[in-house]
């Protein structure tokens, strides 16, 4: 099972619990996460095209998703994804 988890800086806005889902892409993965976790998450995440939106950052085995629109990158039994609320200052 690959590991879906969502940082306290989104689930202070949505409670949802960390999620074990079947290996496929990133894109897979992550749909099927969203669907077990309340429904308003999905737009904390995704954009209106299904990108991920430029201020979430998704991580695969602590490396940054470089491609925010395929999400094609095949994940395997084991692999942990982290979806976080992507800070920025000045």
């Amino acid at each position: 099972m690959v590991t879906v988890e969502f940082a306290p800086s989104l689930r202070r806005h949505v409670a949802c619990e960390p999620q074990s889902v079947a290996p496929g892409s990133l894109r897979a993965v992550l749909e099927t996460a969203l669907r077990a976790a309340p429904p308003e998450l999905a737009s904390y995440v995704f954009d209106d095209q299904r990108a991920v939106r430029q201020h979430v950052a998704v991580f695969v085995n602590q490396q940054m998703v470089q491609d925010r629109r395929h999400l094609n990158q095949i994940l395997n039994a084991g692999d942990r994804v982290l979806v976080i609320q992507a800070l920025t200052g000045g």
